[in-house]
């Protein structure tokens, strides 16, 4: 049995889709927190519609105020979460595992019965998604996320590795930051690729992809990224169309590094991406290279 919280702010054209897919799901949530962030458009309406026909669809409204894509949407996945599991425990509803999913994101039917098939295969198993794709040139391309890494979009947590790493923190990229508390206690976390959703428009694109990957570039500065990953991140962006997000990413990370910007306090973040991340993606690129080496 899994909860379930959606934010939503200005989805009408994905919403219905994306509604229609949690619907129909093999395994549906025990409850759904639909948040909506100040729709301006018709988004509030077709909430209230699917609200209205499913009791186990409940949802809460923010007033409106502008798209921030940094410390808001941070606040309100918090306040959904905070929302929900403040609402189980009054109406005594139990539940073993916790979940987000995006307003653009759209689900294979079998997704969460997959997903949590995962966790009952390995008790160590602390987070988990599937992979998360896109259609370009009406073909399916997978996202090229960090390897092994949960989506922020369509994760889960078990109940007791949520709680364990502190839950939902207040801060920019809260997702990863959960993905290295979860590692640094001894959970496992994985993407599974082969259990498919897809997301409607490329990541961090609501805003327009410059301001996506400028956000990108800050939260490595924020994150305290090790220089030499910035460098590949700026490298692998480049390289790929459209080439200009490589230039986004680099001054989304200058301009706070030039006026010595706040880091985050958090000691363990900042170490593990200082030094850990980089140990893990050495060992990465090992791992590939042998694996080239031993098919040739």
């Amino acid at each position: 049995m899994y909860v379930l919280i959606t934010p939503v702010k200005d989805e009408e054209k994905n919403l219905p889709e994306v509604i229609e897919s949690l619907i129909s799901q093999t395994v549906k949530p025990v409850l759904w927190l639909i948040i909506d962030d100040g729709s301006t458009d018709n988004s509030p309406n077709i909430i209230h519609r699917y609200v209205s026909r499913y009791p186990w669809i409940e949802t809460i409204r923010f007033p409106p105020q502008p798209r921030d894509i940094i410390f808001h949407v941070s606040y309100v996945y918090k306040s959904g979460f905070d929302s929900i599991l403040k609402y189980c425990d009054r109406n005594k509803i139990s539940y073993s595992f916790i979940a987000s999913m995006d307003a653009d994101t759209v689900l294979e039917t079998e997704y969460f019965e997959k997903i949590l098939s995962k966790f009952e295969l390995n008790n160590n198993l602390g987070i988990a998604s599937g992979g998360l794709y896109h259609e370009i040139d009406g073909k399916l391309k997978l996202s090229g996320q960090a390897e092994n890494f949960p989506s922020g979009t369509g994760r889960v947590w078990s109940k007791e590795c949520f709680f364990d790493t502190g839950g939902f923190l207040l801060e920019p990229s809260a997702d990863s930051i959960s993905n290295i508390k979860a590692i640094m206690r001894g959970w496992q976390i994985y993407r599974f690729n082969e259990i498919r959703m897809i997301e409607k428009r490329l990541t961090g694109s609501a805003e327009g992809l410059w301001k996506g990957y400028k956000y990108n570039g800050y939260m490595a500065y924020y994150l305290n990224k090790n220089p030499i990953l910035i460098l590949l991140n700026v490298l692998n962006y480049t390289m790929k169309k459209p080439h200009y997000t490589g230039i986004a990413f680099l001054l989304g990370y200058i301009r706070p590094f030039i006026k010595c910007e706040e880091r985050i306090k958090d000691r363990e973040i900042r170490e593990y991406y200082w030094t850990y991340r980089l140990v893990e993606y050495r060992n990465l690129v090992i791992s590939r290279l042998k694996s080239l080496f031993s098919v040739s």
